[in-house]
């Protein structure tokens, strides 16, 4: 979770104790009156838990304060749009997460990105592609709509073929050997990893897992015509436009970038994970 969002959180937790300290109720009354466990207020107060809008509703009407309901979830919503829980997201299906993402790639003219342990989205098979919607439905309990989701994540690939468009993409070697998918279906994905190499539209860099580097594989990132980063992490999707982050995760790209390789060392690399692959 970012450093702003808790903070965000935290303010909100401030604004809403002030509001029940100005109605004369304790924590324990509070609870009481909305039928809650002392501990979630106590939680929701101190920026431990988010608020959903349904308890910002809640407490509102609890306070009798109708007036600050809108002020209370604009913060609710401005937090929301830059940490985007997995949970939340995927609770209407794959589909529409990957027509949200297309969305944006659309609008961008250049996009670079970093992908620690996955074949970025952008550049996976269909096969490769459903086993890793079919991990994420598992693990985060959201709906099955599996085909769905990979048509629509193959849509987002028209980029790759567009005129004026440049996409500079950074893998870890590690990414090469990790398997979302049967190995017959990785080695399909490898080989079409290096029909990218060369392309007139995007840049292949794979890090090497023996190069020295002076920074750790923490999460993949997109960053958007110098203006947006997305960030994911185990549980949410972070956005962050602020000059300072998207400046500082350039720095880091670049960094990435200075300790990779490109073009036939590419290629080696990934024509070697295929090859360690056993397809008997």
């Amino acid at each position: 979770m970012s450093t702003d969002f808790q903070q965000a959180r935290k303010v909100l937790g401030a604004r809403l104790r002030e509001l029940r300290t100005e109605a004369g109720l304790t924590g324990k009354e509070f609870a009481a009156k909305v039928g809650w466990q002392q501990s979630k207020v106590s939680k929701l107060e101190n920026g431990r838990q988010t608020a959903t809008e349904a308890d910002v509703e809640t407490w509102v009407e609890a306070v009798a304060r109708p007036d600050v309901g809108a002020e209370l979830l604009n913060s609710l919503r401005t937090m929301e749009t830059s940490y985007r829980s997995w949970k939340r997201q995927l609770a209407a299906g794959h589909r529409a997460v990957q027509e949200g993402h297309l969305v944006q790639e659309q609008e961008a003219r250049e996009i670079l990105l970093f992908e620690p342990a996955t074949i970025p989205g952008i550049f996976q098979t269909p096969e490769y592609a459903r086993g890793v919607l079919t991990d994420v439905s598992a693990r985060v309990g959201s709906p099955r709509d599996i085909e769905a989701g990979v048509q629509a994540r193959m849509q987002r690939q028209a980029i790759l073929y567009e005129p004026g468009r440049s996409i500079h993409a950074l893998v870890w070697e590690a990414a090469l050997h990790v398997l979302r998918c049967e190995p017959a279906a990785m080695a399909a994905q490898l080989e079409r990893l290096t029909a990218l190499v060369g392309s007139s539209t995007v840049t292949l860099g794979v890090i090497p897992l023996g190069a020295r580097t002076t920074f750790s594989p923490k999460h993949g990132f997109w960053i958007m015509d110098q203006r947006v980063v997305v960030a994911d992490t185990w549980n949410a999707e972070l956005w962050l436009d602020s000059p300072d982050d998207v400046t500082y995760y350039a720095k880091l790209w670049q960094l990435m970038a200075e300790a990779s390789v490109e073009g036939h060392q590419a290629h080696r690399l990934i024509m070697r994970a295929r090859a360690s692959l056993d397809l008997s």
